[in-house]
Parts: C-alpha cells; structure tokens; sequence
C-alpha cells in the first residue's frame, strides 16, 4: 500500500490502477474543470491544477514509485515534487490542444513603468520608492461583483463580450464591423443593478495604491528591469501579473557611459600639450583623483588615454571597475600672442620644420580665415554682371529702335 492516497483520491482512482484508468480519469476530470468551460470559477483552475499534478506523478514510473513510498515529500526531496508542466501543457499532450483550439489567459497583463536615474546612481546604487495605482480583487463580494449567482449572460452579445454591425454600403454590398459590447463592456456578462456590489459596483475589482521599493544595484545600465512578479493589476479567475521598472538614464554633464566605462573629455592648453600637466577630477562616487601629464609625453589633438579601474562598477561584482576614458582636445592661442622675438626664441626650441624652395613659375596666394556662411565672390555675382564684362547688353533686353 502507498504511504499517502491524495494524489489517487484526486483522480477517483485506486492505487492499484493501471494507465489506462489513469487516462480515462484525467480525461473526464480534465473536461469538467477546465478554466474554459468555467470561466467565473475560481476553484475549478484550481481543481484542474491538482487534477493535472495528479496526473503527472502517477502517469510517471518513476515518479509514481517515490509518490508510493515517501508521499508528496518525498517527490519534492527528489526534486519531482514541483508541477514540472503546466496544467495546460499536460492536457494539450493529451488532447493534442486546447479546449475548441482557444486557451483562455492564465495570467494578467504585465505592467511596465519607465524609471529615470542618474549616472550617480547607477554607479553608487539606490532605492526609489515608486508609488503605483492598482486593481485588486474587491474584498467586499470576493470578486464576483455582487450577489452569488447574479451573473448572467449578456443578453445582447451573448456572451462573447463583441458585437456585429453590418452597414449597408450599396446594392448587394455590406461592410461587417465587430465592436466591443457596449451592455456588458466585452466582459460577456452583466450583474442587474439592484444585485451589484457596492463596494465595486460591479467591476469585481478596487482600486488601491501600492509603494514599491526599486533596489538599483551598483553597475546596472539603461533599459535594465526590475521585476515585481505578482504586483499587477488583478483579475478574477487570473494569477496576477507583473510590474517592471525599465531604467532610463539621464544625462550627465561630464561623463557618459559606454559599457563598463565612463567617457569625457578634456581641454587642455597647448603649454600642458607639451610639457606636462596635472588636473583633478571628481568622480561619481564624491572622490578626487589626480591624473598626471608626464613632461616630454606629448597630448595631440584628440588623442584618447585611459585611467584602469575608474570606470562603472561591474554589476554584480562591484569591487570591479571598467576604465576612465578621456578624450583630450588641445587649445591653441589666438594670434600674435607672442613677440617677434620670442616667436624666434620658440621657433629655435621646437622641431625644426620644413622650408618650402619656391621658384620664379610658382604664384603665390594668400591664407583667409573661412566662413561656411560667406559664397565666394564668383558665385555671387549676377546675370548682369557677367554681361557687361563681355560688353553686350543684359538678356532678355534689346536695344531700341526708331
């Protein structure tokens, strides 16, 4: 004899049963409970949930022969204790699909909110209290929107919470269009007024507020969930769905993020470009580092150098740091900032640069500052213009004669 009979009490059968009695009492049972055939009956997805688990354990030899000698605990220390497939798989296996090829949800919507945070705080970490508004089952009638056994079928959409309309387009043409039951709003039922909830009037369902507590671990990036599983909206007959936090990050005015690290720039003059420098920078993290310019290390225009282990914490694992990425642009000075005679001593100092030998065919022209806005003078001059330089007269003009 089994150490415990709850899973064959379940199927009506007896613990001697072979498979096919098996079958023959998970495809009546099954029928009789499925969520589709009752719609507005809690406890008949339940019912068919532990009709299915049942079904699954004992269909098993292996399964079944753990079940016999150490009951349901014994099924879960073995690790075939959990519903290994939904309900609703198990019987489109048996069936080969769902009842009239057509599953009702098992589950409601998903809600999902937008989050915005700083860089600080995805470097440094935070919690944010978001408050969201909710529907929950109405405690009053239990969901059910009012008296038991008031609902009944909408009589204009019988049920199916749409309706047809057919317009008349012309002779011999119509146009079908299916709306949402305006009656019963496609809930496919009604409640008459007098047997309505008062607490929801009807709707099965009140609103209520709900504070939720956003943990955003150092290192996470923009777009990254958080999940609240079971904290959407709920539905009567539904398991209810869940509220996720999609992270936005706002801009910083230094630093931007590209995967583990942190990018900017920095101007530098051409005096540091050349013989050296120090700056300080101050991190998101409300430190103060000092990064060195050796003398003799060249910075060109552009040139990009990093700093290891400045950059975003590496989520989940913290204590590691990607790497400060600096782009560094070199400002020159305005014209004629030095003295002739300092431009020679400056000239003796730098490289030596390239003298041009310039012969008596070359022609020499001369450097202008460029303005993108300014067209140049060949073509801004007019039809009129290039006419009298040829010494004719303007076209679409004669002379005229007596």
């Amino acid at each position: 004899m089994p150490k415990e009979s709850r899973l064959y009490d379940v199927l009506g059968v007896n613990p001697s049963s072979n498979e096919t009695e098996l079958k023959k009492a998970y495809r009546k049972l099954a029928i009789k409970f499925h969520p589709d055939k009752n719609p507005n009956d809690p406890s008949a997805a339940e019912k068919f949930k532990d009709i299915s688990h049942a079904y699954e354990v004992l269909s098993d030899e292996k399964k079944r022969r753990i079940y016999d000698e150490g009951g349901e605990q014994a099924l879960k220390e073995g690790g075939g204790g959990g519903h290994g497939h939904s309900a609703f798989d198990i019987f489109d296996m048996f069936f080969g699909g769902g009842m009239g090829g057509k599953r009702q949800p098992t589950k409601g919507k998903d809600v999902v909110h937008q989050l915005k945070v700083s860089l600080d705080d995805l470097y440094n970490g935070v919690t944010k209290r978001l408050s969201l508004q909710k529907n929950v089952i109405c405690d009053k009638c239990k969901g059910r929107g009012g008296k038991e056994g008031a609902t009944s079928t909408c009589g204009s959409c019988r049920g199916s919470g749409m309706q047809i309309k057919i317009h008349q387009l012309g002779p011999g043409m119509v146009q079908q269009i299916q709306t949402v039951c305006r009656d019963c709003e496609g809930k496919g039922e009604r409640i008459s007024a007098k047997d309505r909830c008062k607490g929801c009037n009807g709707r099965k369902v009140t609103k209520t507020s709900k504070i939720l507590e956003v943990h955003i671990d150092k290192g996470m990036s923009e777009g990254q969930k958080v999940v609240f599983h079971g904290e959407g909206d709920q539905e009567p007959g539904l398991d209810a769905g869940d509220v996720i936090i999609v992270l936005v990050e706002r801009e910083h005015s230094v630093f931007h993020r590209q995967n583990d690290d942190l990018m900017m720039k920095m101007d530098i003059t051409i005096s540091e470009a050349l013989t050296g420098f120090q700056r300080i920078i101050h991190t998101l993290d409300k430190r103060d580092i000092v990064i060195t310019s050796q003398p003799g290390d060249v910075i060109k225009f552009g040139e990009v150098k990093c700093v290891t282990d400045e950059g975003m914490p590496i989520h989940r694992n913290p204590f590691q740091k990607g790497r400060l990425v600096i782009q560094f642009k070199v400002e020159f000075p305005a014209n004629n900032w030095c003295s002739a005679e300092n431009m020679k001593k400056l000239e003796a100092i730098l490289p030596a640069k390239d003298v041009a030998i310039i012969t008596d065919e070359m022609e020499e022209v001369t450097l202008a500052d460029y303005d993108p806005s300014v067209r140049s003078h060949h073509h801004t001059r007019n039809a009129y213009d290039e006419d009298d330089e040829d010494g004719s007269h303007p076209r679409g003009m004669q002379c005229q004669t007596h």
